[in-house]
């Protein structure tokens, strides 16, 4: 369903810097004109002589030409004859009335170029004109903040564009100032505004999605609400700290709904259950070429001592607890503790740490997580000690105070939105990664860094239909074909493709990390993960009959329609 016409705001910015200036310089061109009016009229009316020593006037075209070049300091001199001393004197009094009238208007200019509202007409008409000369598609990025930031450095690196607005005029710099490849265009301004959200791209035919990754929930949900009404083809994703806006949100058909404060729970319910799949899942959702992150040791499944403010810490301990975890939460409000006067020894009294398999800071704060880590520390060392870390910039305080393992949303909603965008089917694989089992996924990750190295791997996506597979039509009907074969090399069918399939889609059914026998059918959809060149040597094989031909039978084609109609006609008179 299209949604309504959009405002076509290009002309309107381009002439707005345009009219401020027209209306500011209202005063200062008047007066100027007057100035010139008036010089030119009295020079004009005042007597002179000609060169045999006549009485004469000059016309209004002299006078327009004599004081042109005067006021403009060229400087001629006196024509077309000289002046009486009357006509000097008026001179002399328009050239004091123009420099005083040109320092006037310079001054209304000077003053109109450091204006707020003038430099940010001149600034949206530059970023109209950016967004405007962007032919690729493109991503909308509201907020640039922490997880913006690193989603927008992963996409540079993938080669995919991206537009910024913010309200932060220092967010905005920013965006200059990270040096992306490609072109960036960044703008300073409210994101409920729907005239500037437009302009930002929304309107655009080639932008291919919204990312709402602002701290504010409500703005993020007019940002939702807007794109659902005037794009309802836009695909959406975004960041919401509240389940009522988050279910707002969904309201609007926005299924891509991040909460940062619900991923910190299912971490660690992941790590409990298996480290190699939180492993897994960490490396498969970041940016192409990320080292592949370690691998923890199995959590302590002892009683765990959670120290955090409000739904923070009730639901990480629910989700704790839902592990079979024996939990006791101890409240903060402020940086206090609410049993006691909020000091370190407050704390391990609440919680009894002395005795405790695990302590969790998780507070909005950081401030008061690294004292909880440290009080934590003091009165059991042997602890296995969780901090959430709620500033990137903080991670060498976290690590120097000990942390055995911490959470930053800003990565946690950076990776889930880089994986919903860059394949949307990863999404249908990562969820049934922790119920695999540890020997799996820890098998899966040994594949993976065997064929593509200890970077992550690119993910991509084949259906096999007759538009990204001509060159397997009619090899899927009957038994199918088997994965296998598929994944030959075409120079040389003996060798296998460094791929790894890490789940199939059939009729809506998933199959994880299916078996090289499996038989593949017609709109079968794969999630393969591998290196570039191996993705090219395949996607050859799903589109040129020739090398199909190759990997699947061992028959070498030729090549042109030419050559294939030569070799008929032979196959047909040696028959």
């Amino acid at each position: 369903m299209a949604g309504p016409p959009l405002p076509e705001l290009r002309p309107q910015l381009a002439t707005a810097g345009v009219f401020l200036i027209l209306r500011r310089m209202r005063i200062p061109l008047i007066v100027l004109i007057l100035i010139f009016a008036v010089s030119v009229l009295g020079l004009s009316l005042i007597p002179g002589r000609d060169a045999q020593g006549r009485p004469d006037r000059m016309g209004i075209f002299d006078s327009f030409y004599f004081m042109a070049y005067t006021a403009t300091t060229i400087g001629f001199g006196e024509l077309p004859n000289e002046f009486t001393a009357a006509q000097r004197m008026w001179v002399t009094l328009a050239i004091f009335l123009a420099v005083v009238g040109w320092a006037y208007a310079i001054g209304f200019l000077l003053s109109l170029v450091q204006d707020q509202g003038f430099r940010q007409a001149l600034a949206r008409r530059s970023f109209t004109q950016s967004v405007h000369r962007i032919r690729e598609p493109f991503l909308l990025l509201v907020g640039y903040g922490n997880a913006a930031k690193m989603l927008a450095r992963s996409l540079d690196d993938m080669g995919r564009r991206f537009v910024v607005i913010d309200h932060e005029d220092a967010r905005v710099s920013a965006v200059e100032l990270d040096a992306y490849r490609a072109d960036a265009p960044a703008l300073h301004g409210d994101a409920r505004d729907t005239r500037l959200i437009t302009l930002a791209g929304l309107g655009h035919g080639t932008c291919e999605g919204v990312v709402a990754l602002t701290g504010d929930d409500e703005t993020n949900l007019d940002v939702v609400m807007t794109t659902a009404l005037l794009r309802p083809d836009l695909p959406v994703i975004a960041r919401s700290s509240s389940r009522d806006v988050a279910e707002r949100m969904r309201a609007f058909h926005v299924r891509e709904v991040v909460n940062p404060l619900d991923r910190f729970g299912d971490h660690l319910r992941i790590l409990l259950r298996s480290p190699a799949a939180y492993q897994l899942m960490i490396w498969l959702t970041s940016a192409p070429g990320t080292p592949l992150p370690r691998r923890y040791d199995p959590l302590p499944r002892g009683r765990w001592v959670i120290c955090g403010e409000g739904r923070y810490g009730e639901e990480l301990s629910a989700d704790l607890r839902a592990e079979g975890l024996d939990v006791t939460l101890v409240h903060v409000a402020g940086g206090r503790v609410l049993v006691g006067d909020g000091d370190s020894a407050q704390v391990v009294e609440a919680g009894n740490v002395t005795d405790a398999a695990a302590f969790v800071a998780t507070t909005s704060n950081d401030t008061t997580n690294l004292w909880l880590v440290e009080a934590a520390h003091r009165a059991n060392p042997e602890a296995f000690v969780v901090a959430l870390q709620n500033r990137r910039a903080n991670a060498s305080l976290f690590t120097a105070v000990g942390t055995d393992f911490g959470l930053v949303p800003a990565e946690v909603i950076a990776h889930e939105v880089l994986a919903r965008l860059a394949n949307p089917v990863l999404m249908l694989f990562l969820p049934k990664v922790p119920h695999q089992g540890e020997e799996w996924a820890a098998h899966v990750v040994d594949r993976l860094v065997a064929k593509s190295g200890v970077g992550t791997p690119d993910l991509w996506r084949i259906r096999l239909s007759p538009d990204e597979a001509p060159a397997l039509e009619g090899r899927l009907d009957g038994h199918g074909l088997r994965l296998d074969d598929l994944l030959r090399d075409p120079a040389d069918r003996d060798r296998r493709l460094d791929i790894v399939p890490l789940t199939l889609l059939r009729d809506g059914a998933r199959t994880m990390t299916p078996d090289g026998d499996v038989r593949l059918r017609a709109d079968d959809q794969l999630l393969m993960a591998g290196r570039l060149r191996d993705r090219a040597a395949l996607v050859t094989t799903m589109t040129e009959v020739p090398t199909a031909s190759y990997v699947l039978d061992g028959r070498r084609l030729p090549a042109s329609w030419v050559w294939r109609r030569l070799a008929r006609l032979r196959e047909r008179r040696s028959a």
